[in-house]
């Protein structure tokens, strides 16, 4: 109550300056986004400092939450090119602190017109190494995050669109220092396993002349990134879909070894969508997040039968809240395996699988004193029409997440990836270019069953990606959350909220607890990050947990408090929480 009393006071005090500015213009005048209210602070956390300082540049300017998420976004693809750019796609969601409306859009890179259902088969018909088949020109989608941001900004930004792109244009053009973990992931590209070296602008990027790859703190330059950069602030997307920086992106595709289909037509053809969110109740509050391609509808499952199995949690080392949680993740993930895929071009049951129902049903299966020894999808409603699914796809890997809330009250859940570590391994025009097609299923059928996730021409691959925003009941912004790590994304997406919400933990401490996702009979845990005791008691009920050491979370989230805004950066990246308070 006291929360919810603190924002509405807010608010009004906002709306009070939006009315007196409206009444001061002309009639004439046409309509934009009001002024900012005089005290009020704003926030934005994501996984390198660069961009947050982006981020911040662009909300002291007065800029909205999607400035400040763009601002940002397009450093990250400088700063930390293993993970996201402008060669890959996104999805973002939108809160509007005005309407307290929730809007999503949809960067997912498609499918070329040329791709086929065995693409990524050898010529036996057996799955290709997917290592050989993430380094090519086949796994490369249209990219899809730029008309997104365009979008996006041409609803809510308020600075103009070619501002938003300084930050990274002086960044790339003075040099940054390579951090210990991008300088990791060149070393580990250019090893044996890696296929960095066989990209030529790769090479010469990230690599010396005797090819051993930068280390941690040499600065490096991108003016070519640069180019790319003013190009589209100047032209907008249309910068992507023809010219000099297209042609570049379809000849990095359509290049041997394992050339792809990508053509200008295909990126011509790209549309970015503005979809509904996908929403459920979870306790007091409202979760939302992306609709299919995204398969967020399984982190919303996972809370609603957590809150089944445990209608009173007890707190971060409580083994029944684990078993709960455990229990919640391993039902979510053997429907969203087996059902979820491009709505598009399948009928996903996105809203039947969180129907209160339906979660009320698979919730009798849990025993907290057991784990499960099989679990199998269950039976939403209209089921008939999905039994014939089988269930394969890979997901994506190299994904960040931005969280941003701005002085009017909007707020901003990014996630972006171009799926694996520098994505296809191939460059153009000073940024790299994704696999996305791997998240795709490498074989169409599966014991005679068509495969939901299998390629299809300008089909979106599957993706985990669930940037999500939490209200209370009245539609007041709560909690702005998500992160990367492939379809891990899901569970711990899920856990950083139980954690802030249910075990009432501080944001950055409730990011830091230890990770463990259920989506198979044996887990992958976190243990040296678990409570004390509660490994050993999972495992007494007969929950197998593979210790996997650090896992690949990028969780940054944003509390809305009585006492204003608490953020938190996953300490297992690089990135750090920024705020502007009352000035």
């Amino acid at each position: 109550m006291m929360q919810t009393q603190v924002i509405r006071r807010l608010i009004a005090a906002g709306l009070a300056l939006i009315a007196a500015a409206c009444a001061a213009a002309p009639a004439s005048q046409p309509s934009a986004p009001a002024p900012a209210p005089a005290r009020r602070e704003a926030m934005a956390t994501a996984a390198n400092p660069h961009a947050v300082d982006a981020a911040l540049e662009m909300l002291r300017a007065g800029g909205t939450a999607v400035d400040a998420a763009i601002a940002a976004e397009v450093v990250l693809g400088l700063v930390e090119p293993q993970s996201s750019g402008i060669g890959g796609g996104g999805f973002l969601m939108f809160y509007d602190g005005r309407s307290e409306e929730i809007t999503g859009y949809d960067g997912r890179e498609r499918a070329p017109a040329g791709a086929s259902p065995t693409m990524f088969l050898d010529a036996a018909g057996r799955p290709m190494n997917f290592l050989d088949a993430q380094a090519s020109g086949r796994s490369i989608g249209v990219p899809g995050l730029i008309a997104m941001f365009k979008l996006a900004h041409d609803e809510h930004g308020r600075l103009p669109w070619a501002r938003l792109f300084g930050p990274a244009i002086a960044l790339a053009e003075n040099g940054f220092e390579i951090t210990p973990r991008l300088a990791g992931m060149i070393a580990e590209g250019g090893g044996e396993e890696g296929r960095l070296r066989a990209d030529f602008a790769a090479r010469a990027y990230l690599f010396d002349r005797n090819g051993a790859p930068w280390p941690a703190g040499h600065v490096l330059r991108n003016p070519e990134y640069a180019a790319t950069l003013r190009a589209i602030a100047a032209q907008g997307p249309v910068a992507m879909t023809q010219g000099p920086i297209a042609e570049s992106m379809v000849a990095a595709a359509q290049r041997g070894p394992r050339a792809g289909t990508l053509t200008l037509a295909d990126l011509q053809a790209y549309l970015p969508k503005r979809t509904a969110p996908v929403c459920g109740a979870y306790r007091v509050y409202r979760v939302c997040s992306m609709a299919p391609p995204s398969s967020a509808n399984a982190t919303i499952a996972i809370l609603g039968l957590y809150e089944r199995a445990r209608p009173h949690p007890v707190g971060v080392g409580n083994v029944d809240d684990w078993s709960a949680f455990l229990w919640a993740s391993r039902l979510a993930y053997a429907d969203r395996d087996h059902y979820m895929a491009d709505d598009e071009f399948v009928q996903a049951p996105t809203r039947e699988l969180i129907a209160p129902a339906y979660l009320d049903e698979r919730a009798r299966l849990i025993d907290l004193g057991h784990a499960p020894e099989r679990v199998e999808p269950g039976l939403p409603a209209g089921q008939e029409l999905f039994d014939r699914w089988g269930r394969h796809g890979s997901d994506d890997t190299g994904t960040t997440h931005l969280s941003v809330v701005d002085s009017f009250g909007n707020a901003v859940a990014l996630t972006a990836t171009v799926e694996s570590y520098f994505g296809a391994q191939r460059m153009a025009s000073g940024f790299f270019l994704n696999n996305e097609l791997t998240d795709f299923s490498f074989v169409p059928n599966i014991n005679g069953r068509p495969v939901a996730n299998a390629i299809e021409p300008r089909k979106r691959p599957r993706s985990s990606m669930s940037p999500t925003i939490v209200t209370d009941r009245n539609g007041e912004l709560v909690l702005v959350i998500g992160s990367p790590g492939g379809s891990s994304i899901i569970s711990y997406v899920a856990r950083a909220t139980i954690a802030i919400l249910d075990w009432n933990m501080p944001v950055q401490e409730a990011l830091g607890v230890g990770n463990v996702t259920a989506r198979f009979d044996t887990a992958r845990g976190e243990l040296a990050r678990l409570p004390e005791g509660v490994n050993a008691a999972l495992t007494q009920r007969g929950w197998r947990i593979g210790d996997v050491g650090d896992e690949g979370s990028g969780l940054h989230a944003i509390r809305v408090t009585p006492n204003g805004l608490e953020g938190g950066a996953d300490p297992r990246r690089e990135g750090r929480v920024g705020r502007l308070g009352a000035e």
